[in-house]
């Protein structure tokens, strides 16, 4: 019987880790790739947590299971969404081995909230499994429900850290924080692994990439490495597949490049004057508030005594995001309007194709302070996606360079400027290695596709491919599995989810919607 062990790192490249590698200071995950495959992976665009962990959990690109970024804009309706695991539309490669009868672990997988009723446990983590701002859930996180209290009583189990990451000055009582919780969600993974007898664990450490934003190579990210690299090699045993991979890689931060000032600048965007104009002038932001907050431990009671509505009205330092970006547009002025890191929606009531046109060109043509392009790419919505859900995704995606951080706050009214929050930003190369009884010694492999990871493991496992998947089975078998193609199983409808509100805080506060 295969058995399969999956230790997904959030943010994780080679760039970032070869030097360590290099150094001496990995050596389990240097002899992971020596005896097994290794590769790049290449990631959906945009190359972010939302929508690439589900990319490679489905094998399909977002035009096939319906979430772009964390939010979804819709112009024409003037409103803007959040998105929660309840939106994708897909089933996964755990529903695959559940329908041939195999038991299954998810721990802390982003987009996994509220929790699916799977054959097995069910973790949720990541950034959306919340409970208001500063709150960690105590229940309603797990299946089955009844083992959040194993957790709690087991572990100590907390579905995020407190205090919370939210400042690259914070180098303290946060970072041991996230080292400690990366160490219980491999704790948690490997005890059902072995104690459960389950055929496959996935467990994400997706704080890992917060501290990849906030401190890049620093310190506090070489600790959580040198944690990581320990557990790969408690992990590996010889009876089972070990495969170590990532949503996207990370590069460090060089420029911020304001989207939306640069498409109000440019005639795509008309803008309305806010009270986050006059808040930001006086240098009243969330970031200044939070920091106050915290130094007089003074966090819980303002979040209790100032109303959620005017906390809203405090912008960012990058100026106002979300649903706020909304009410700072002029309706039926604005042609487009844009997410962070890449997706641009149109307004569908405007000459759609020659704004298109017109607003490709002139992004094409955007420089940086030395005249090269500021983008790898700016490409129409059906050059990059495929599937049903197209008609409720961005039309324009941009491929931010790497070091190149597309901002999406409105108000700062600058258009490039030096890194604003973040030391390193997401890029589209992320890691791919797997090691074990059924993988042969190949090295290097180059390039593979985040799509392609979930059906080389049902294949792993001897199960058919669903014909639905973007993704091929790699060429990293010790025998080419007889497997074939198999009809899809339809999406069930999913659960459905929790406080926007909620999930939107905690991502503001991480940085993700600033």
């Amino acid at each position: 019987m295969t058995r399969t062990f999956v230790v997904g790192l959030d943010g994780a490249g080679w760039l970032l880790a070869e030097p360590w590698i290099d150094a001496g200071l990995l050596p389990n995950l240097a002899a992971l790739r020596e005896g097994g495959v290794s590769a790049t992976s290449r990631s959906c665009l945009p190359p972010v947590t939302y929508p690439n962990w589900k990319c490679y959990s489905s094998g399909k690109n977002p035009g096939k299971h319906g979430v772009y970024w964390f939010e979804r804009i819709d112009l024409a309706d003037e409103r803007i969404d959040v998105m929660s695991g309840a939106d994708y539309r897909t089933a996964e490669l755990w529903d695959y081995l559940n329908d041939a009868g195999h038991e299954v672990g998810v721990v802390n997988m982003p987009s996994m909230y509220p929790p699916r009723d799977l054959d097995g446990y069910v973790v949720s983590g990541g950034p959306d499994a919340v409970e208001g701002e500063y709150r960690s859930l105590d229940s309603g996180y797990t299946h089955p429900p009844e083992f959040a209290s194993e957790l709690h009583e087991r572990y100590g189990y907390d579905v995020h850290p407190d205090p919370l990451l939210s400042s690259n000055e914070e180098r303290g009582a946060e970072v041991e924080e996230i080292l400690r919780l990366l160490e219980l969600r491999l704790d948690v993974a490997r005890d059902l692994f072995v104690e459960e007898d389950l055929e496959l664990v996935h467990v994400t450490l997706f704080y890992l990439n917060v501290l990849h934003h906030f401190f890049w190579d620093g310190a506090p990210t070489r600790r959580a490495w040198e944690l990581v690299d320990e557990w790969l090699g408690e992990l590996r045993e010889p009876d089972a597949n070990l495969v170590v991979m990532s949503d996207h890689g990370a590069a460090p931060t060089t420029t911020e490049f304001y989207v939306n000032e640069w498409l109000a600048r440019n005639g795509y965007l008309t803008r309305r004057t806010g009270v986050d104009d006059c808040l930001q002038r006086v240098g009243l932001t969330r970031e200044t508030a939070l920091a106050l907050a915290k130094r007089f431990g003074a966090v819980d009671l303002l979040a209790r005594a100032v109303p959620e509505s005017v906390q809203e009205l405090v912008p960012r330092s990058a100026g106002a995001k979300r649903e706020r970006k909304m009410e700072l547009v002029v309706p039926g002025e604005t042609k487009a309007l844009a997410s962070g890191q890449g997706p641009i929606y149109l307004d569908p009531n405007s000459d759609v194709e020659s704004v298109r046109e017109a607003l490709i060109a002139d992004l094409e043509a955007v420089t940086d302070d030395a005249g090269e392009p500021l983008f790898a790419g700016v490409h129409r919505a059906e050059e990059v996606y495929e599937g049903p859900y197209l008609d409720i995704g961005p039309d324009v995606v941009v491929d931010q360079r790497p070091g190149v951080h597309v901002n999406d706050g409105m108000g700062g009214g600058a258009v490039q400027t030096e890194p604003d929050r973040w030391a390193a930003e997401n890029t589209p190369t992320g890691m791919f290695v797997a090691n074990g009884p059924d993988i042969r010694e190949r090295g290097d492999i180059g390039e593979v596709d985040i799509r392609d990871i979930a059906p080389t493991i049902l294949a792993s496992h001897g199960l058919d491919i669903p014909a639905d998947m973007d993704g091929e089975v790699l060429d990293v078998f010790v025998e080419d599995p007889d497997v074939g193609r198999r009809d899809p199983i339809p999406y069930d409808g999913g659960r459905s989810a929790g406080d926007d509100e909620e999930v939107a805080e905690r991502l503001e506060q991480l940085g993700y919607m600033e």
